[in-house]
């Protein structure tokens, strides 16, 4: 994924209110972002990092930029939860995902009863449906999710489970968006619920798929696949 705006460059003050970030251009001009990231951002929020912010031009918003990445460890970490969802679209549509196959057919925002799955793909043997999250949290080698108690998390992993016993294709794709990690792994400190929830999906039939992203100021683009401790 290409950002077709050039970036602007700053630190950041502080975020509050969980979806707001002060920010202080490199003119110094202090502005405010639209934060989309609503968990904690635990291991990716640190105050007077460098950061990057995407210009908004529409007047009915009231934060003209949107905060997209934030400098840790000397490596850019993606924090936009919107922008997992374009990368797999874009991926699952060009088959560059190991093992999610070749389809002719690829939507985005498709409905299964009363969940709406980020992205739907079918050929002429199988049709899939994929749920997709964004993962930031690190803790040692390991990449977690997730960050915060997710209560729709589990919702969609058991809608995931209905779209097997029907016969489908039922994936969780994990986007990592960071570098410096090796293994993905349910967050079970923090959310327990949600990890047995995974498990139980896996027992099911719900595959699971993780792929690490590389974070740049001009474009983000899918790596590797990690391995998974469920």
């Amino acid at each position: 994924m290409v950002f077709k705006e050039k970036l602007i460059h700053g630190k950041l003050i502080k975020r509050y209110k969980r979806f707001l970030a002060d920010v202080e251009l490199d003119d110094g001009t202090v502005v405010v972002a639209h934060c989309t990231n609503s968990g904690t951002m635990k291991s990716c929020l640190e105050n007077g990092a460098e950061v990057f912010l995407t210009p908004v031009n529409d007047p009915k918003r009231k934060t003209k930029f949107t905060w997209e990445m934030i400098k840790i460890n000397n490596d850019w970490v993606g924090i936009n939860t919107g922008i997992p969802n374009i990368l797999a679209y874009e991926a699952i549509l060009n088959n560059e995902i190991p093992g999610l196959g070749v389809y002719t057919t690829v939507q985005r925002e498709v409905k299964f009863g009363d969940s709406r799955f980020d992205v739907y793909a079918e050929n002429e043997d199988e049709k899939c449906f994929v749920e997709v999250k964004n993962v930031t949290l690190k803790e040692g080698k390991y990449a977690l999710f997730p960050d915060a108690v997710t209560t729709r998390g589990q919702k969609h992993l058991k809608t995931l489970m209905q779209v097997k016993k029907e016969g489908m294709r039922a994936v969780m794709l994990y986007i990592v968006q960071r570098s410096d990690v090796e293994v993905f792994a349910p967050a079970k400190e923090i959310d327990p619920d949600y990890a047995a929830a995974l498990k139980l999906a896996v027992e099911n039939g719900v595959e699971v798929v993780v792929m690490k992203a590389k974070i740049k100021p001009e474009a983000i683009r899918l790596t590797n696949p990690l391995p998974v401790e469920i």
